[in-house]
């Protein structure tokens, strides 16, 4: 069942949005070669809390973390480390918190360093399928409008469109209804209206499709080991039209700054 939001929820919801967008900025601050993961989720930690919000994801469904990283060939739901990243590498940070009982969720795919000219047009067009979707994020429009928007540009760029994990409702509940694949058909699916408020990640591999869950039993794969590319915002529809509530703000001008 969708739960449609009110006015006042979602502007709770923005602000739950925008504390998960402030702390991809802090993370945009410091990421790089030599970096790990484990101090990319204790940064995030500290922010979080310190904005009167709870971590949103450490403790949900037994996840042991603040943030989630995939590296490269990982699509989602990597569990930091102390590896450091390299030169070259791209790295999904995936993070959620919670605020007055709702949640913000959103990812952003970083580049280390400099990354391979077919690396960086993934990762361009990863970003691009994700306006695209939005834009369909409209009321009298069908989820399938969304994910049909993602999957054709992938698709006409020579990707694969992940069909194992899939955008979703967002709320009081990390995940609620409706479900939200990045691939389908125009008008199939539920009826977008005023109120729906979700989640819109494509998840973009550079080959196949294919995914496999690795034995840690969370960090998803690709099954050609090629790289996959993760972004993510947080989305309500509003006098018929989709708003972001998540913004990449904060990280653009963290990474501006450090060129």
């Amino acid at each position: 069942m969708i739960i449609y939001k009110t006015a006042n929820e979602i502007e709770i919801m923005r602000e739950a949005a925008q504390i998960v967008s402030r702390t991809l900025g802090k993370i945009a601050e410091i990421i790089g070669p030599g970096v790990t993961g484990n101090q990319l989720d204790a940064l995030a930690e500290d922010y979080i809390i310190s904005q009167g919000a709870v971590p949103g994801f450490k403790g949900l469904y037994g996840c042991p973390s603040t943030v989630l990283v995939s590296v490269n060939e990982q699509v989602v739901h990597g569990l930091p480390s102390d590896i450091p990243f390299k030169e070259g590498d791209i790295v999904s940070v995936d993070c959620g918190a919670v605020w007055n009982g709702y949640y913000g969720d959103h990812a952003y795919t970083f580049e280390i360093g400099t990354v391979s000219p077919e690396v960086k047009k993934l990762v361009d067009v990863t970003k691009e399928c994700l306006y695209l979707g939005i834009e369909e994020a409209r009321a009298g429009n069908r989820v399938g409008d969304i994910g049909f928007a993602i999957q054709q540009h992938a698709e006409k760029n020579g990707y694969g469109v992940v069909r194992d994990l899939v955008g979703h409702g967002l709320g009081k509940k990390l995940h609620e209804d409706p479900q939200v694949p990045n691939y389908g058909r125009r008008g199939r699916g539920k009826k977008i209206e005023n109120g729906l408020t979700i989640a819109i990640e494509p998840m973009i591999n550079m080959g196949t499709e294919q995914v496999e869950q690795l034995d840690d039993n969370w960090t998803i794969v690709t099954c050609d080991r090629l790289p996959s590319v993760h972004f993510e915002h947080d989305i309500a529809v509003v006098d018929g039209k989709p708003v972001i509530l998540s913004t990449f703000d904060y990280v653009e001008e963290a990474l501006n700054k450090r060129k």
